[in-house]
């Protein structure tokens, strides 16, 4: 859903209490003001609740309180700022929070992971927060959140003689080879890009770091796709974008793609490809089959195993390279093929709060990758278990040399089960996925 869409004006306020509890009751006041089934004690109870289970303080100096209840509309949200910042036991000692974004949801809501999701990833980006907290009224506050969450961004394609003649080159290319779809690779140029300036008549996909909201604009991409990349090199993204295009859907096996990319914030197209689906993942095709994504699995789920993964790779933690592995899907084969190496972190939680989909998960897998053994995580996102020993064998597979026990129990419980097993390496901080036994590296070797 659009999130600028839930947006109200006359929800947003200057903040006036210096502690969490206090600024939580102010953006209630003002929230279940034309609501009066909802009561704003029982709501700052569990509010409250939640923050006690697990922090809701994003970073850079945001929160986002959530909860769930009975009512008849899905969403309401509701947005105080402090410039003078609010204690939050989330926080760091001498950090303040500066952006509250509160969201009460529905319990009907069924994409409320999703909203969640959109949300945290919004104002996660540091110019997006220091453009709001710093906005000199409330009215252009609140035009800059509609802005900002209704995916505006000041993104031109420059217009220079070479790329005219790659975009044109690009739509001859893609009709002479008879392709599928466009794929173009944004950050290639800062700001992204403009979905305007491709006069094409074939469907365009846009493969980019940090993902725009889908709008109702006719002019909009078919699809955009996020795909995190450590590399300036060429391409760098692409098998994991046409993994995540597969999963959704968007692309088949039997499809051809053009693809139109450049050096990363180059602001120049210079390299056009096209690539045959088939023969490149031709070794996870089994006979006629191409069930890559398990039955059980969601696409949304491997996308966000994929990210944390890719995330983890890029960042490590406090400095160190770290290695893990997911095994997705197939949960009960799963567990029976697994024993715990410690006591599982994630029992006990309810399954909402330990799904993968929720964004305040992202910190807490990451910090749980450095205990060795696996994460479990259901098809639908729920995380079983952290810490597991894979007890499946395999003898018919060669894995190549200088792999280790890790990247075999993943080969091995991929043949053994039908899952998605996914490996970062600590060594190269390479990501690979296996299936069926088959390994496909996703990102090339950190050098």
């Amino acid at each position: 859903m659009r999130l600028e869409k839930i947006i109200a004006r006359n929800r947003i306020v200057d903040l006036r209490s210096g502690d969490l509890p206090g600024a939580l009751q102010e953006l209630l006041a003002v929230s279940v003001a034309s609501f009066p089934d909802l009561k704003p004690d029982a709501l700052l109870k569990g509010l409250l609740a939640r923050e006690s289970t697990m922090t809701t303080y994003l970073g850079l100096g945001v929160a986002l309180p959530h909860v769930r209840v009975k009512m008849s509309r899905r969403y309401i949200l509701a947005i105080g700022r402090s410039r003078a910042g609010i204690r939050h036991d989330g926080a760091l000692a001498e950090e303040r929070v500066h952006l509250i974004v509160m969201l009460i949801a529905g319990e009907k809501a069924r994409d409320y992971l999703q909203v969640l999701a959109s949300i945290a990833r919004q104002v996660k980006e540091q110019t997006m927060v220091d453009g709001l907290v710093q906005a000199p009224d409330l009215d252009q506050l609140y035009e800059r959140l509609v802005g900002g969450f209704g995916g505006i961004r000041p993104v031109q394609t420059q217009q220079n003689r070479v790329n005219r003649l790659m975009l044109r080159e690009a739509q001859r290319v893609a009709k002479g080879a008879a392709c599928d779809a466009l794929m173009v690779f944004g950050d290639t140029f800062i700001g992204g890009v403009d979905r305007a300036a491709f006069d094409l008549k074939i469907k365009t996909i846009l493969v980019t770091r940090n993902p725009i909201e889908p709008g109702g604009n006719e002019r909009d991409f078919a699809e955009t796709i996020q795909v995190r990349s450590f590399s300036n090199q060429r391409m760098a993204q692409l098998r994991s974008a046409i993994l995540v295009a597969l999963t959704r859907g968007v692309l088949k096996f039997t499809d051809r793609i053009c693809c139109l990319d450049g050096m990363t914030g180059s602001n120049q197209f210079d390299t056009l490809v096209v690539v045959d689906i088939e023969r490149e993942f031709q070794t996870l095709l089994t006979g006629q089959t191409a069930d890559l994504l398990p039955e059980d699995v969601k696409p949304e789920v491997l996308e966000r195993v994929l990210a944390v993964a890719t995330e983890l790779a890029v960042e490590g933690r406090e400095g160190r390279p770290v290695g893990c592995l997911f095994v997705v899907g197939d949960s009960e084969k799963v567990a029976a093929l697994c024993k715990p190496l410690v006591l599982n972190p994630f029992f006990g939680y309810k399954e909402e709060e330990r799904n993968i989909l929720n964004p305040f998960m992202d910190e807490t897998v990451k910090e749980f990758s450095s205990i060795d053994g696996a994460f479990t995580i259901r098809g639908d996102g729920v995380v079983e278990s952290a810490g597991s020993l894979i007890q499946a064998t395999d003898s018919n597979h060669a894995l190549p040399s200088g792999l280790g026990s890790r990247h075999a129990a993943a080969a091995a419980i991929s043949v053994a089960s039908n899952c998605i097993a996914i490996v970062v390496s600590s060594s190269t901080s390479q990501v690979t996925l296996f299936r069926r036994g088959v390994m496909l590296p996703l990102t090339e070797k950190r050098r």
